[in-house]
């Protein structure tokens, strides 16, 4: 018979396992930036049926399974871009993202690395069976990921350009997919562009002295605090006069309008906060920034449901 000690044991061993590979599991969806992937794949859906797509209903859009293959390529090519890029920053996360190189310790980084091979084959032989165009669309987003992680993201000026590039690639994909060509479409990309170069380059300013130290060369670190806001407010300023050439020159209409409206008012107040170049005021534009976005989202998805009733 199991003495009662021996139960304990038994019993303690595991819940000490399960704690294992839950923190093991945790650790690779944090490594392969797995809530990032999520975003972005809702983000492609309702851009794709509300934005993109002019001509086909509902209906054929979900069996459209050429759209969702290529959207799943997507994905896996996110997921394997976001765990090249942990690999190469490991010793930058350490500082910037303790919490998160702790849980990732659970995973050996060969076995990242062995991920990385597996997402990029599946999504590459997914998309082989699609086109050989959309083949040679993932291999040219996958290597662009990978020289990103391993070279471009130490230059100036390159790795914010390059970084933004690769966020918005696959909406370019989507758009050339479908043909979808308008000046409202070309304004909307623009203004999205802005936004996550403002992103980047905030983020840039709150890692200024881990960056410096790993041979990061960012705008922050080329130039001095003074010269960063004002690059930063200008491109706000630029973000500004896009959201009302929008409202004025183009026929968007309901929650976009909005949108548009309202993110004038929302780069003036991150500016404001720029202006005051404290620590927790660059923070808060980031998250501010950061919102703006994904109320995009949320705003073309009600324009859309509206615009089929």
């Amino acid at each position: 018979m199991i003495s009662e000690k021996q139960s304990f044991q038994q019993k303690n061993y595991i819940q000490k396992s399960l704690l294992y590979r839950l923190s093991q599991f945790v650790g690779f969806l944090l490594g392969a930036r797995f809530f990032v992937a999520a975003l972005l794949t809702f983000a492609l859906y309702v851009s794709t049926f509300f934005l993109f797509n002019q001509e086909e209903s509902f209906r054929k859009f979900v069996f459209d399974f050429k759209v969702h293959g290529i959207i799943f390529c997507t994905v896996l090519s996110i997921l394997a871009g976001g765990i090249i890029n942990q690999f190469y920053d490991l010793e930058k996360d350490h500082l910037v993202k303790p919490f998160r190189t702790r849980i990732q310790r659970f995973i050996k980084q060969k076995y990242f690395l062995y991920f990385y091979l597996i997402l990029t084959v599946i999504s590459l032989g997914v998309a082989s069976f699609i086109s050989y165009r959309v083949l040679i669309f993932f291999i040219v987003y996958q290597f662009f990921m990978w020289f990103y992680s391993h070279k471009l993201s130490r230059i100036l000026m390159i790795n914010n350009l390059t970084f933004v590039s690769l966020t918005l690639y696959p909406f370019f994909g989507m758009m050339v997919y479908y043909e979808t060509f308008s000046i409202k479409i070309f304004l909307m990309a623009i203004f999205l562009f802005l936004v996550l170069l403002c992103v980047d380059i905030v983020k840039d300013m709150l890692t200024k002295s881990v960056d410096k130290s790993f041979g990061y060369t960012t705008i922050p670190n080329f130039f001095d605090v003074k010269k960063t806001n004002t690059i930063v407010i200008s491109l706000l300023i630029i973000t500004m006069a896009v959201s009302m050439k929008i409202v004025t020159r183009t026929d968007i209409s309901g929650s976009m309008y909005y949108y548009f409206v309202a993110g004038i008012f929302v780069m003036i107040l991150c500016v404001y906060f720029l202006i005051n170049s404290s620590k927790n005021s660059k923070v808060l534009t980031l998250n501010i920034l950061r919102l703006w976005i994904f109320t995009g989202i949320i705003a073309m998805l009600i324009s859309g449901i509206q615009g089929n009733l």
